[in-house]
């Protein structure tokens, strides 16, 4: 076999479609450093936006926030399906009687919906489990219907890098405001982020009575590097 071809046997394309905010992809390959092991990844324009080998900060979003409520049968909403790791986490608190999941791109809910997604049949199998095409910031800046006791975000690259404009909004003070409403009596508030952004820290604390920033560094098997990723926590 050529090398050509085996690069080629190595990496297959699932999918491949225009979306509202560019080409997005989802591919199948296997890691360079560790032959035989294959990962799941989400392309934007043709650069990796995400990928199955590297979920600790994903699944983190989730944890955490979860141990900063004390609480027990909650309502979490998570802003973002992606590859599914954080609704996952979510799922395995038993304390959690209810996961809603708002994703934004029909395409990735076509992939799930396919079974092209790692994770969609151990979702799909949770009774507590309901996803839903839509915009999680547009919800977010509405009187809310019901509250949560977690409200999990994870679709932009950074506060200050977003995926599109509209969405710089929840990031201001009124835009927190606003998501605020959204929590119930103690709820936390949990943004993912692939840095910091001490803009974003601030206009928090002037809304709520708790923040926490924390970071989640982790081996990055795509790169062979370490990477850290950032998590802003707020209640009150």
């Amino acid at each position: 076999m050529t090398a050509d071809a085996r690069v080629a046997s190595e990496l297959e394309i699932l999918a491949y479609e225009p979306s509202p905010i560019g080409m997005i992809g989802l591919r199948r390959r296997e890691l360079p450093a560790a032959p035989g092991s294959m990962v799941t990844e989400i392309t934007l324009d043709h650069t990796l936006l995400m990928s199955s080998c590297n979920s600790a900060s994903e699944r983190a979003l989730a944890r955490r926030a979860l141990d900063l409520h004390a609480g027990k049968d909650l309502t979490v909403l998570v802003g973002g399906l992606g590859l599914g790791y954080t609704a996952r986490e979510v799922l395995r608190a038993d304390r959690v009687s209810r996961l809603e999941v708002v994703e934004f791109l029909p395409q990735v809910l076509t992939w799930f919906e396919r079974g092209l997604v790692p994770l969609a049949g151990e979702l799909r199998a949770d009774p507590r489990f309901a996803v839903s095409q839509g915009d999680v910031y547009a919800r977010l800046s509405e009187p809310p219907d019901r509250q949560h006791d977690l409200v999990l975000v994870d679709v932009d690259h950074a506060p200050d890098e977003t995926l599109a404009a509209s969405n710089d909004s929840f990031y201001t003070e009124a835009g927190l405001a606003l998501a605020k409403q959204h929590l119930a009596p103690q709820g936390v508030l949990g943004v993912w982020s692939y840095a910091e952004s001490s803009l974003f820290a601030e206009a928090l604390g002037r809304v709520f009575r708790e923040v926490r920033v924390e970071h989640v560094t982790f081996q990055n098997r795509i790169l062979e590097e370490q990477e850290t990723h950032w998590l802003f926590f707020a209640r009150g």
